[in-house]
Formats: C-alpha cells, sequence, structure tokens
C-alpha cells in the first residue's frame, strides 16, 4: 500500500466538503461545471481521481452519464457503495488506457494534481484527460497553491525554518514537495508552464474556495445566513486575477481543440 492509500484510508474527503470550508468550494466548483455543461446535449463527464464520488455521484443524480476513475481503493469501494449510476474503475489519472480517444464532454481532474509532484506527472495527467476528451470539450482541473501552504504550514503551525533548511521551502518561499509530502503546492505561473507543456489553451481560472481554509473557525461560528453571504461574496470575487494566488485551491479551466 502506497502513502497515499494510507492516507487516505485514514482522511475522509468526504467529511471535508461537507464542513463550510469546504462546501465554499464544492459549491462554486459545482456552479462553473454547470456553466460549462450547459448547450453540449447529453453531456458525458469522467471524473479522474474521484475520491469517494462527491462530485460524480451527484452529477450522475442529475441525471448526467458519468464515469468515474480513483487510485485508492478504499476511496472506490465508498463510490460504489453510494448505489448510484456511476460508472467507477480502479485507475491512475497518468494512464487511463481503459478508454478510447474523444470519449467524454468533460474531464474532472479534482484531485491528482495535488498528489502529483513533478512537472512530467502533472502534464502527462492533463494530456491523459485532454486524450478522452471530445475536442472542443473542457478540463477542469484543481491545484492546492503555494502561498497557502507556506502560511498555513510554513508560518501558522510553526515549520517555516525547519522547511527552509531541509529544502521544502526555496528562499523564494516556493514549495518544493516529494513524494513523502504527499501534496504538491503550486504557484499560478506553474500552472501556466504546465499548460503549454500539455498544449492546453486556458479558457478561465477560478479560486472556488478564496480565503475559506483560513477561515475555518470563522465560518464555523457563523451563523446559517452570515455564511450563505459568505457563499455569496466568494462566488462574486472568484474570478478576480488579484485574488487567485492566495486561494488554497484554484480550478483551471482548459479547452481541448
Amino acid at each position: 500500500m502506497t502513502e497515499l492509500e494510507q492516507y487516505y484510508n485514514k482522511f475522509c474527503e468526504e467529511k471535508r466538503l461537507g464542513r463550510r470550508h469546504g462546501q465554499v468550494e464544492y459549491i462554486i466548483s459545482m456552479k462553473y461545471i454547470h456553466k460549462y455543461l450547459e448547450g453540449i446535449k447529453n453531456p458525458s463527464i469522467i471524473d479522474i481521481g474521484a475520491g469517494t464520488g462527491r462530485y460524480s455521484v451527484q452529477l450522475a443524480n442529475e441525471g448526467y452519464d458519468v464515469t468515474a476513475v480513483e487510485l485508492v481503493k478504499y476511496n472506490l469501494g465508498i463510490l460504489k457503495s453510494k448505489g448510484s449510476s456511476v460508472k467507477a474503475y480502479h485507475g491512475n489519472a497518468r494512464k487511463l488506457s481503459r478508454f478510447a480517444d474523444a470519449s467524454f464532454d468533460m474531464a474532472l481532474l479534482f484531485g491528482p494534481m495535488y498528489h502529483l509532484y513533478t512537472m512530467e506527472d502533472k502534464v502527462q495527467a492533463l494530456r491523459e484527460a485532454a486524450r478522452v476528451t471530445k475536442p472542443g470539450g473542457y478540463i477542469l482541473a484543481a491545484y492546492c497553491m503555494n502561498e497557502y501552504g507556506v502560511l498555513m504550514y510554513g508560518f501558522r503551525q510553526g515549520n517555516v525554518r525547519q522547511c527552509l533548511e531541509d529544502g521544502r521551502l526555496t528562499k523564494e518561499f516556493h514549495c518544493v514537495s516529494k513524494p513523502k509530502d504527499l501534496y504538491d503546492y503550486v504557484r499560478l505561473e506553474d500552472i501556466e508552464r504546465i499548460n503549454k507543456e500539455a498544449g492546453l489553451t486556458r479558457v478561465q481560472i477560478i479560486a472556488p474556495d478564496g480565503p475559506a481554509n483560513y477561515m475555518r473557525q470563522a465560518l464555523n461560528a457563523m451563523d446559517e445566513e452570515t455564511f450563505a453571504l459568505f457563499v455569496e461574496y466568494q462566488m462574486s470575487v472568484c474570478e478576480r486575477q488579484d485574488l487567485l494566488g492566495a486561494s488554497a485551491h484554484t480550478v483551471d479551466i482548459l479547452q481541448v481543440s
């Protein structure tokens, strides 16, 4: 069992997206999924790195034709236990050989880019997503952002000096991840390089959660009306370029030519 599998056997992604900071990310991500599905007749979706099916099961319940691929067998078991119409398979984002070229209208990569720590692996995952996506279709790829990692793990949790000493942070405060770190953190310029290497064109990039992860306690203390206003606020600013890099996550929306 890999370290990643051991991690997800203990960590419940389902619960994370159900908590308030995760709800912000989920609600806004779903808004943009629906936006780019509009106008496509009978769209088919592949959810690559589907986890326990938070997105794929909901989309299937809405009537979409959804296929899910998940690396961690524990997560895959939970997904299958939900009894949805999702066609779920064990697989790796870097090798989707069971699927033919141009099979889907939309590919979701909400997870793999967090854990693929080399440029080559990220590019390969994007190229595979592009291969199985129809011309004119969309890829939505989520990333963990560098500044969130530095501020939360480095400064808030008191690890910044150790990270600078052992090479996990450069002197420019750029995160350098290794497999045992599990998560990889990027800046906007890194995402642009990945897209260029993969030969993909960006349509839009958004910050689905913005400062929500920094504000967990404050969000949990809000009454329902105030929390709804926060979601409305984040919805209104998620496309602002000046705020993207500070978000915990971004979702890069690409179109296949």
